[in-house]
């Protein structure tokens, strides 16, 4: 009873809060009180009950307190259109609905209708529970204009525009098409092909032209088909191709039809559909539709691109449309839509889109609640205890036996202080088994990630040893728990946390994503060869944690971001352009001391600005190995799962699946790409809609790169110079891997850029012809052009030497 009237005392405060203030922060206070109510079961029956009913009259004047959610002047009981119930966000009066959500009813008709869109569909049934509209297409059929072989028309289905609420269910319909030697195709805004099904007639094969021929669990081809939609939409472009055959035996045998139907409708109405002796009034038999529905909804954009605001769930509450107290946001994206819709907290049932609309269920009056003593409905569930005088699991049938209260009550005093002991010792042993289950489970952990195979790779150096293995516990302690606000940047293979070490070392923290099992022996691999390696321009591995379920990586922490934000900013002018080329030299440095300066080979496969770290000096730090791959050296390559970041991907290992070096050179060159024109290789259009490599490439050719290339680098660099990067980027880029050139050349021939960046750079006769690097560059349609020919860079083994010697990895 005490518990019980805390409770009210704090809900009586909390609606004096909430009569003068705007906030709807209730959860904690009505989550308390469940937990009274619940830890209450000790009390007698009838206090229970009491406190029960006392909690629903307060859960009622609660809901009352806040605004209903509806416009002014609209009904708090849901209008009905005939006989289907119109509940909000819909409405059929002036201002009565959410933006989208406005139906028509057709009074003219008896009985009325309930339209949607444009008018040719009507509303039979709206669920809120799962967010779908149920309609009636009653145009029937698509119709379709014909031309002398082929046709096309217009599903107008809903008849919205690009932020229509509504959309085609892509779980609950068919296309379905009906006719011999037919293809129907469905088509989107942007003419892309969606989807498309064939049905053919052959006149090889015996045809009876009956519905018998064709049961209508078997769609698949013969007089007919369905298939899944992919894309729901709004509506859709529909076209029409006939599949010509030289005597055209059965053409008309089954009416050429195409429909958008709710699945499982053809099966009912295949004698119907199928029967070649009905009229084209077949084709206007009505055709139910089932349409998914969201709040806030918008088309979703391109990839790597932000959504639009509200295209998910507010992160303000107040703007949300979830009104009720009870009731959660959820997201609904789709392959065409984002938005949200609103649900009931389980253990509630009603309209979440109202304040109060999400009512308590009263799962005692439930017939399939599992209760077989004395069921009492408290907010969101139900205690079910054993009645008095009896103990027991009221869950299952006859679990409550009969208890002696007297011997009860003896024992319980007599025991009293001897229970006080156990509780004390219980809290002891249950700390200690805690600890003991943590320890085993990170022994666990160490052994399933394999890091014994770690310390016998890394234990003939000790040093190394002691390093590289860190405990989780000193982790931990760095992230304060991996707290979110030390969350610094995340992506496809994990997040990234900052910590400081007890040794006051700055890191960041590799947290990964569940590994594959399969991987884990490549991965400690690879963990052991990285932590040998040092070269100043790769992000140094300090070590790993292998106690928690998926390894934890530690590098040093690089302060001044990524090369990506440095680039990419809203001003006219970003790096400079001798950083820009600085930046490009180091970071090939890098990569060609991965490829041939180490004992087994290091392909990156995801070389990309955003991966290219800058410290406070803008000195480039090459990180994020998470998609790396080591290759012995006898091998050329190796065959994985394709792996990168689109635009930046090697299109012959995206093909064949093959990656060697020359993967991390083409990534490389859309860098350079990147450098010399600021575009975003994943997102660049041209006017003839080439990416951006393609583009850069075809204006390198015709010598038109003015347009393309950044304004600060033309003014900075110089034209002779400027080319000669692009003319490098080109090489990296080309189609065959073995015509690109290694990142050794590449390395040098940045270096020798570098150099002389005032001048031109000539071709010296005094430069030995015996290690010539020329790459060849398209230069019109069907002819190249080589670098030899415009700048030609010859390297002898002398000066090869010398510049491997002036860069000391």
């Amino acid at each position: 009873m005490a518990a019980m009237t805390t409770c009210r005392h704090a809900r009586v405060s909390f609606l004096k809060q909430a009569s003068t203030s705007s906030h709807r922060q209730s959860g904690q206070v009505v989550i308390s009180c469940s937990h009274l109510a619940l830890a209450a079961m000790v009390v007698p029956a009838a206090t229970m009950a009491a406190a029960a009913v006392l909690l629903l009259q307060l859960w009622s004047a609660e809901a009352q307190v806040w605004d209903t959610g509806l416009p002014p002047g609209c009904p708090a009981e849901p209008d009905k259109c005939g006989n289907v119930s119109v509940p909000f966000p819909f409405g059929i009066r002036a201002g009565c609905s959410l933006r989208g959500f406005h139906l028509i009813c057709d009074t003219t008709r008896n009985p009325p209708r309930l339209m949607i869109g444009n008018g040719t569909l009507q509303v039979v049934e709206i669920s809120l529970n799962d967010s779908t509209v149920r309609a009636m297409d009653i145009a029937g059929a698509v119709n379709i204009t014909h031309g002398p072989i082929d046709g096309n028309g217009t599903w107008v289905g809903v008849g919205y525009g690009d932020d229509s609420p509504y959309v085609v269910s892509e779980t609950r319909n068919r296309l379905l098409v009906t006719g011999c030697n037919i293809q129907f195709t469905l088509v989107g805004k942007a003419s892309n092909v969606i989807i498309g099904c064939s049905s053919f007639c052959s006149i090889d094969d015996h045809w009876a032209g009956s519905v018998m021929s064709v049961p209508g669990d078997k769609c698949s081809g013969v007089g007919c088909c369905q298939t899944p939609i992919p894309i729901g939409r709004p509506n859709y472009n529909v076209q029409l191709s006939e599949q010509v055959e030289p005597s055209r035996e059965n053409s008309g045998r089954v009416p050429n039809a195409v429909r958008i139907a709710e699945m499982g409708w053809f099966e009912q109405h295949a004698a119907e559909l199928l029967n070649s002796s009905l009229t084209n009034t077949s084709l206007q038999m009505p055709v139910p539709v089932v349409l998914d529905w969201a709040v806030a909804s918008y088309p979703v954009t391109i990839p790597g691109e932000p959504l639009y605001d509200n295209s998910s769930c507010p992160t303000n509450t107040t703007k949300s449309a979830c009104k009720s107290l009870n009731s959660y946001c959820q997201n609904a994206t789709g392959n065409y839509r984002s938005g949200y819709v609103c649900r009931c907290h389980k253990g509630y049932e009603g309209n979440p889109y109202l304040a109060g609309g999400c009512q308590d269920i009263d799962e005692c009056k439930l017939s399939g609640t599992p209760c077989f003593g004395e069921c009492i409905n408290v907010p969101g569930t139900y205690v079910c205890r054993c009645p008095r005088g009896t103990s027991g699991d009221a869950t299952i049938p006859n679990g409550c036996r009969k208890s002696y209260i007297g011997l009860s009550v003896g024992i319980g005093v007599g025991s009293g202080a001897g229970l006080l002991v156990v509780a004390l010792a219980a809290f002891f042993l249950t700390r200690k088994i805690k600890r003991q289950r943590a320890r085993m489970l990170r022994h666990k952990f160490f052994k399933q990630n394999r890091g014994h195979l770690l310390e016998q790779l890394v234990s003939q150096k000790a040093d190394i040893a002691e390093r590289m293995i860190i405990p989780v516990a000193e982790l931990e302690k760095a992230t304060n728990n991996f707290d979110q606000s030390r969350e610094i940047g995340g992506g496809g293979h994990g997040t990234v946390y900052k910590g400081i070490l007890s040794d006051l070392h700055v890191v960041a923290i590799k947290k990964s994503k569940v590994a594959i099992q399969r991987e884990i022996d490549e991965f400690i691999n690879e963990v052991a060869i990285l932590s040998q390696i040092n070269h100043r321009n790769v992000v140094k591995l300090f070590g790993c944690c292998l106690e928690t379920e998926v390894p934890l990586l530690v590098y040093e922490f690089i302060s001044n971001g990524t090369l990506y934000h440095h680039l990419h900013v809203e001003e006219p002018r970003s790096l400079p352009w001798e950083d820009r080329l600085r930046i490009a030299a180091e970071t090939s440095r890098a990569l060609a001391y991965l490829h041939s300066a180490v004992s087994f080979p290091i392909i990156h496969r995801d070389i990309k600005t955003h991966n290219i770290l800058l410290d406070g000096s803008l000195t480039t730090k090459v990180s994020d190995f998470g998609a790396s791959r080591c290759i012995p050296a006898e091998q050329t390559g190796v065959t994985t799962a394709i792996q990168g970041t689109l635009g930046y991907l090697d299109p012959m290992y995206y093909y064949t699946g093959r990656l060697t070096e020359k993967s991390d050179v083409f990534s490389f060159g859309v860098v350079l790409i990147e450098l010399l024109t600021r575009k975003k290789p994943y997102s660049y259009r041209s006017p003839q809609d080439d990416g951006l490599v393609s583009h850069f490439t075809a204006l390198l050719a015709q010598g038109d790169l003015v347009d393309l290339l950044d304004p600060q680098v033309m003014e900075e660099g110089g034209d002779e110079q400027v080319r000669e990067v692009a003319v490098l980027a080109v090489a990296c880029v080309k189609l065959k891997a073995e015509e690109r050139p290694t990142m050794r050349q590449v390395e040098m021939t940045l270096e020798s850029i570098r150099s002389s960046p005032a001048k031109p750079h000539e071709v010296g006769t005094k430069k030995s012809k015996e290690n010539h690097v020329t790459w060849s560059i398209p230069a019109s349609e069907g002819t190249t052009s080589s670098i030899d020919e415009q700048s030609t860079r010859q390297y002898s083994l002398e000066e090869e030497y010398l510049l491997s010697s002036r860069y000391p990895r």
